[in-house]
């Protein structure tokens, strides 16, 4: 690994060091929560890099036990691009009681335009958040159709820490041009989305 500063990870001032023989991670944009009922990435995602990535930093919804979600935009004004997506989960409480490891069925999406769910029942206590990634795969290519996948940490509601994981497909070959992400029936009080651009 060389020539790029490692120090930068997840940070907004530069590159993110990649491993050797490949690109840099271009920092794009910084979008700060604060009370909003949604996070929109509506500018940045074009044909300049085939692949995003999208960081989203101790997401903090104002009530308790909310479901954090992302929606993309196909080249109009809603976020509504048709998607065929899959979860899977692992979960385990402070107190050691109960662990878990399952495939969400109510959580997928088969050819759904509604909201793709990235992590469930977020706790609002103070030191409650979810935290996470999300890459887009080449958004503005217009033969083939859009993966996504990505992965989050939630400190739930209930003292529970839960690792999702979700993959999926937009079905449409517009280009995707919007990302916005949403807490279910509720606002995000804080927390910082990232959206970065590798270069290959």
């Amino acid at each position: 690994m060389s020539g790029i500063i490692a120090q930068n990870t997840l940070d907004n001032s530069g590159l993110i060091k990649s491993p050797a023989g490949g690109g840099a991670w271009n920092f794009i944009s910084k979008t700060t929560a604060s009370s909003d009922d949604t996070v929109d990435i509506t500018s940045g995602i074009d044909s300049t890099y085939k692949l995003y990535l999208i960081t989203y930093n101790n997401m903090h919804p104002e009530t308790d036990l909310v479901d954090f979600q992302v929606n993309f935009r196909d080249g109009g004004s809603a976020f509504d691009a048709v998607k065929t997506s899959v979860v899977f989960d692992a979960s385990h409480l402070e107190s050691g009681s109960s662990s878990n490891l399952s495939y969400s069925t109510s959580y997928d999406l088969a050819q759904g335009t509604g909201i793709q769910f990235l992590a469930s029942e977020v706790g609002n206590d103070n030191d409650q958040s979810v935290s996470g990634y999300l890459y887009l795969f080449n958004p503005s290519d217009t033969t083939f159709i859009k993966h996504f996948m990505g992965e989050s940490n939630t400190n739930q509601g209930e003292d529970r820490t839960y690792r999702w994981h979700v993959a999926g497909y937009c079905n449409t070959t517009s280009a995707i041009d919007g990302v916005q992400f949403t807490m279910q029936s509720d606002a995000i009080d804080s927390g910082d989305v990232c959206l970065y651009g590798l270069t290959t």
